[in-house]
This record gives C-alpha cells, sequence and structure tokens, in this order.
C-alpha cells in the first residue's frame, strides 16, 4: 500500500518557462544514447514545442525504431553512430566541446558513464569552473517556482562550491526574468548554534554574497518553514527579513538535505523538477531513469533558457 504522503497529483509542465524557451534561441542537444522510450519522447515533445533540435548519439537503427513508434520523421536531424555507452557518451560530450550542440543531455546510459564523458579532459567541456546541479521547481497549479542547489552532484559541498551555487542561482534567477534575486541558505535553525555547522556556514555565505554581488538579497541560516512560510515568518518576527517566506532559491548545505527537499516536493506536492548542471561549457541535462516526461521537457527548456546568448 502506497503511503498517504503520496500525492496523486502529477507534474505539470510550467508554462511560464516553456514561454521563454520558447522565446530564446533554440539550442542545439546532444543526446547520450538517445535509442530509449523515454529520452526519444522527451526529445520528440521538447523538438515539436520548439524549444530543442536534437543530435543523437547511439545505435542508429534503435534510435530510428523509438522514432517510428512515435511517428517521428528524423531524417532531418544528425545521428552519430556509436556502440555502447561509452561510446555515446564520448560522442555527445565531444559534438558539445567542439561546439556542434549547446546542451548535453543522458539518454539511456548509467550516470556515472555520462559524467565520465562530460568530465574528461578530450572533450572539452571543463572550463575551471565548479560543476553545480540546480532545480527549478514548479507547483502543479502555479505560482512562483524556486530554485534549489545542490541535490544532485555535490555530496558535501565546501565553501567555494555553495558561493558557486549561489551567483549560479542568481544568474539563473536573473534569466529567468527575476531582477533582484531572493537567496535563502538553508540549515535548520534562523540563529548560529555551534551545535549545527550549517547554521554559521549559513552566515558566512549570506555575508559574503551581500558584499559580492549586486542587486539581489540574501539570509540565512534559515530553516525551511521561514523559507517557505509568510505565517511562520510572521510568527516568528522575521517580516522585515526581504528573502523570509518569499525566496527565490534555497542553497542546500549538502546532497542529503538537497535530495530530500527536492523528492519531497516532488514526491508530497507533485512538483515539477527541471534540473541542470552548470559550471561546464554547456548546461547539462543530468536526467534520471523516474523522471517523468514533464520534467524532461521542462529541463529542456531549463537549458535552452540558460544557454541562451546574453
Amino acid at each position: 500500500m502506497a503511503s498517504p504522503f503520496l500525492t496523486k497529483q502529477k507534474a505539470v509542465l510550467p508554462s511560464g518557462l516553456l514561454t521563454l524557451a520558447q522565446s530564446a534561441r533554440t539550442p542545439r542537444v546532444a543526446i547520450a544514447r538517445a535509442g530509449a522510450e523515454l529520452p526519444m519522447q522527451a526529445a520528440y515533445e521538447a523538438t515539436a514545442a520548439g524549444i530543442m533540435e536534437p543530435l543523437f548519439t547511439g545505435e542508429t537503427d534503435v534510435i530510428r525504431a523509438e522514432a517510428d513508434k512515435l511517428g517521428w520523421d528524423i531524417s532531418g536531424f544528425e545521428i552519430i553512430d556509436t556502440v555502447g555507452e561509452e561510446q555515446a557518451g564520448h560522442a555527445a560530450a565531444l559534438a558539445c566541446g567542439e561546439g556542434r550542440a549547446d546542451v548535453l543531455m543522458k539518454g539511456h546510459l548509467h550516470t556515472d558513464v555520462f559524467m565520465k564523458s562530460a568530465l574528461s579532459r578530450d572533450n572539452g567541456l571543463r572550463t575551471g569552473a565548479r560543476l553545480v546541479h540546480v532545480f527549478h521547481i514548479s507547483h502543479p497549479t502555479g505560482g512562483k517556482p524556486i530554485l534549489l542547489s545542490d541535490a544532485a552532484v555535490n555530496v558535501a559541498p565546501d565553501m567555494d562550491t555553495r558561493k558557486a551555487a549561489i551567483t549560479y542561482c542568481v544568474d539563473s534567477l536573473r534569466k529567468l526574468g527575476v531582477d533582484k534575486p531572493k537567496v535563502a541558505m538553508l540549515s535548520a535553525t534562523e540563529s548560529v548554534l555551534p551545535a549545527v555547522p550549517s547554521s554559521g556556514e549559513a552566515r558566512e555565505l549570506r555575508d559574503w554574497a551581500r558584499t559580492e554581488i549586486p542587486n539581489a538579497h540574501f539570509s540565512g541560516p534559515l530553516a525551511l518553514d521561514l523559507i517557505l512560510s509568510p505565517e511562520s515568518v510572521a510568527i516568528k518576527g522575521m517580516s522585515d527579513d526581504p528573502v523570509a517566506g518569499n525566496a527565490d532559491a534555497i542553497i542546500a548545505p549538502d546532497i542529503v538535505s538537497g535530495n530530500t527537499l527536492f523528492k519531497s516536493l516532488v514526491y508530497l506536492s507533485g512538483a515539477c523538477a527541471a534540473g541542470v548542471v552548470m559550471g561546464a561549457k554547456v548546461p547539462i541535462l543530468l536526467t534520471s531513469r523516474a523522471d517523468p516526461a514533464v520534467a524532461r521537457i521542462a529541463s529542456v527548456a531549463l537549458a535552452a533558457i540558460l544557454s541562451d546568448a546574453p
């Protein structure tokens, strides 16, 4: 029997994200080992929506067979014929590194193989910047979305990695149309407590960001209720904090809290989570086998917005 806490609400592709992506330059998306149902379905729908132009890598006959199941004529798109996961990952990453594609997307291959290809110096995607995963999370009934970093890549991000995450989130929010982003540093308390190391780190990150990043608001440490709930903010007397109860982005202190928060929003409220790895030459779509098609399409939309020329 399913847990009563799980919602039956299905994720919905956020219309605002799709509209922004459709107004951006259409990116060429290299799909590493595309020949499987879920990546091909997402590519088909995203291409039909006008937010990507696919470049397929993988076994050509399998890719064409999957396209035929969808009634999709892919004769006008490039297919790089490869055998196995490693070849497909390498070919897709190299296409991005050489400028023949603008976004790298995970298809039907293991994450470790995919990321090894993305990080290989031979493929030209490394920039020297830190890689950070950012989710754009939206509720199925609408309302303001929120960004979350990092829930998928950095297990125990050091302070420099979290500073990079803050910068990426602010830059992303501005591309998403938020003029003065509000960023919250997540902890379990709004006070700095020696027994809660993340609280002191959150304060340090807040102070750094306020000094280094103009035209944005930063607050921390903040517990989750003070990030999301205006009622909690009022009760706890923090209404003068511009971020509390009204955050545009959350910086998690570690992968456990970030991953738990992301999955809670998805499985308990039906949120749609569009994810992108930032810090490489191109945005990287690190989708999961459990991701629904709408989350994959939303991820393409997010990458289209972030990869658009400034």
